[in-house]
């Protein structure tokens, strides 16, 4: 080692030291330059990642080219490292599964920073997009880490992706309530919510007929922003306005009518009912 730099010009190490000062900050503005340009592009995605590559691209580049100046041969190193990576790839196929997956995600762009997405049972907002992984906070502030092959074969849904949705709500009432009252106060309810929108309308009309219930569907439509203001308001709301209004919302229950008489035992005769033996 210390025979060939024994063997290095002055120029040549100039040439190795000024690489580094001068190549390490142009590297570092090229991938911060790239990940702006992504960003005003509307890809906070694909800056993310496109950054992290370019980084690490760059400072492999930089070494081989400051140890080809300092004399050393890089053709064994390169093979070396050739033969490395295939090794290294058949025992890290997971691994290298999950990069191509990432970049699969940087070309469809499914979800960005920010946006709250659920992929299965997992619900939380996006904190990081690595090369390998999506990192998540639930909203009880759990740390969540998904493989990026698993969001590529799994379904995902981004829940703020737009900047309005809808809120389904199914509303249960007796089949003794009157159904144009019911609708008339979900209407009033949706157009007198601060957090709802006006435009589009809000959806309501009959959804099934229940064993001991009718449900209606109450779609509400209102900012992405405003989901838990929304839902709990209209909620309270219309618990109090039904009950002021005398409409029931059943729960599951069962009655039991007795004839008159008692019931009949095994041996036909009756047994009194409880109203019969006071």
């Amino acid at each position: 080692m210390f025979d060939t730099l024994a063997q290095v010009d002055y120029y040549s190490i100039g040439r190795a030291v000024a690489m580094i000062v001068i190549g390490l900050p142009l590297l570092y503005l090229l991938s911060r330059g790239l990940g702006q340009m992504l960003v005003k592009h509307g890809s906070e995605h694909s800056s993310v990642i496109v950054r992290r590559f370019v980084l690490w691209g760059g400072m492999i580049l930089i070494v081989l080219f400051v140890l080809t100046e300092l004399g050393y041969d890089i053709t064994g190193l390169v093979a070396t490292a050739g033969i490395a990576t295939v090794a290294i790839g058949f025992a890290a196929q997971t691994t290298l599964s999950n990069f191509i997956s990432g970049l699969f995600l940087i070309g469809e762009k499914p979800f960005r920073i920010g946006d709250l997405i659920r992929i299965g049972d997992r619900l939380g907002i996006v904190s990081s997009i690595d090369m390998l992984s999506v990192k998540l906070r639930t909203f009880d502030n759990l740390f969540v880490r998904i493989p990026n092959e698993e969001m590529i074969k799994r379904e995902v849904v981004n829940i703020t992706r737009f900047p309005i949705r809808r809120m389904d709500i199914d509303v249960r009432v007796a089949y003794s309530s009157n159904l144009s009252q019911v609708e008339n106060i979900l209407k009033e309810l949706a157009l007198n919510n601060p957090y709802a929108l006006d435009d589009p309308e809000p959806l309501i009309l009959v959804k099934d007929f229940r064993e001991s219930e009718i449900v209606f569907l109450w779609g509400v439509w209102f900012e992405k922003n405003d989901y838990l203001n929304l839902r709990n308001a209209l909620l309270r709301e219309m618990k109090e306005r039904f009950e002021r209004e005398g409409i029931e919302i059943p729960y599951p229950h069962l009655k039991v009518y007795a004839p008159k008489g008692g019931w009949p035992d095994s041996r036909g005769a009756n047994v009194p009912s409880s109203s019969d033996q006071g």
